[in-house]
């Protein structure tokens, strides 16, 4: 089949590149010159592992390309995916120029029956309004070609999007229209051949059902740092309460770590944007903002557990930070604990020596160069003339370090643990002070 998809950034390039892998002919259009020439040359602007590999398989395969041209994007696919960007607005709800900016597009150039796909987050209504879009922009030129808008949500995991596409746990298609759902059921069926996992519903459902996975994730993850907290006031130990209650099937162990907070590009704007769409019809969406709340103020937790180590007295320290991404796997630190935790310790008067293995360059977009940051190539070497040493993001190569080659370094002996991924007797028992998420600080045993 031809495709053809409207945004080259995280979930364009994902679902371009893994429809191509299957035998689809792809187009990715874009309005930036520059990523595109980087994919021209066999480049990727961003980190997604196995991406790089799979989009330079296909090119050279014929069945990939990219290009600025939207006309010729148009032309080209049967089906015209919309993945685009849908940043937060200035009151949290979703952006939707990009979205309504591409179907005014595709209005002005259409020249037979299409499938709009709508892949992009969108909040509940936001089909009929590309629907509307396409219609008014095809009047002002004397055309009617018919089209179908889709509804069909992407459910990727940063740093397993490649897996998540390729082996779905499902499919969701909000569609009204019986045929344009055989439609798609086809373009999935080389990823759906175990069992069939394309749930075809209203497109208000199919809209609605994204952003109800997402905040239902945020809800477990603020539970638990809530639940946290509480455990570290009261003397217990989060880690055991986990299990305990993980243990339950109608809990599960998935999304139930404590930590320093989440971030990324997905669940805290998608929480604020459902907030929105509750409101927007009187609704007081009470729980949504309080997962929000927690979030936020758990973004606080990691400094505040320094600066009490410290006695309040940050100025002139240097704190080592182990990881600045928003989680593994990915070069991602739209809202990462890393950026709270390091403006804090700046404003304090500290400095930070900070080690990720693939976050460096979007640290120094985002940060530029600054001489209260340094950013290393090797994890031991943060520590070098550092205070202390926080981890903030749980990367796999950082859970089992030489404790005692840390506690050398380090002018303090203390880790501060942000994803509780160590044993703390472990971490004591190699003569350094233990600071974790909801359980009680271990002092060093050892040497």
């Amino acid at each position: 089949m031809n495709v053809t998809i409207f945004g080259s950034g995280y979930v364009g390039l994902v679902t371009g590149a893994c429809l191509a892998e299957v035998g689809n002919h792809v187009l990715c259009v874009d309005v930036d010159q520059r990523k595109i020439d980087i994919l021209n040359n066999d480049g990727v602007p961003i980190y997604e592992p196995g991406l790089e590999d799979l989009i330079r398989k296909n090119r050279a395969a014929g069945r990939l390309a990219f290009t600025t041209d939207p006309a010729q994007g148009i032309a080209h696919g049967l089906f015209q995916f919309i993945a685009v960007g849908t940043p937060p607005d200035e009151d949290g709800s979703a952006d939707l120029r990009h979205v309504l900016g591409v179907a005014r597009t595709i209005g002005e150039h259409i020249n037979g029956y299409r499938i709009v796909v709508d892949k992009s987050t969108v909040p509940v209504g936001t089909a009929d309004r590309v629907a509307e879009t396409i219609r008014e922009a095809q009047a002002a030129r004397g055309t009617q070609h018919e089209v179908d808008v889709v509804s069909n949500p992407e459910f990727l995991k940063e740093g397993a999007a490649i897996e998540d596409f390729m082996r779905p746990d499902r499919v969701v298609v909000g569609t009204d229209n019986p045929r344009t759902g055989e439609l798609l059921r086809a373009l999935y069926a080389p990823f759906n051949r175990n069992h069939d996992r394309v749930m075809v519903m209203d497109i208000r459902s199919a809209e609605l059902t994204k952003y109800a996975a997402n905040a239902m994730l945020a809800t477990k993850i603020s539970f638990m740092n809530e639940l946290s907290n509480i455990a570290e006031a009261v003397g217990a130990d989060i880690e055991q309460v986990r299990l305990g209650i993980g243990s339950d099937p109608r809990i599960g162990y998935q999304f139930i770590y404590p930590g320093c907070g989440y971030g990324g590009s997905c669940f805290p704007k998608d929480v604020r944007a459902l907030e929105r769409t509750a409101q927007g019809i009187d609704y007081r969406p009470d729980l949504l903002q309080a997962v929000e709340a927690v979030n936020d103020r758990q973004k606080d937790v990691l400094f505040r557990k320094i600066d009490a180590r410290f006695d309040g007295a940050l100025a002139g320290r240097t704190i080592a930070l182990w990881g600045l991404a928003f989680k593994p796997n990915t070069d991602d630190m739209r809202e990462a604990s890393s950026r709270r935790l390091m403006e804090q310790l700046w404003a304090a008067g500290a400095r930070v020596r900070a080690y990720d293995p693939v976050a460096a360059e979007e640290t120094r977009r985002i940060y530029g160069e600054r001489e209260d940051l340094t950013l290393v190539d090797e994890q031991m070497a943060a520590l070098d003339g550092a205070d202390a040493l926080a981890i903030v993001t749980e990367w796999a190569q950082f859970r089992s370090p030489d404790f005692d080659a840390i506690k050398a370094k380090l002018g303090t002996p203390v880790v501060f643990d942000g994803r509780n991924i160590y044993d703390p007797a472990q971490v004591a028992a190699a003569g350094l002070d233990y600071v974790s998420i909801g359980r009680r600080p271990v002092p060093a045993t050892g040497r």
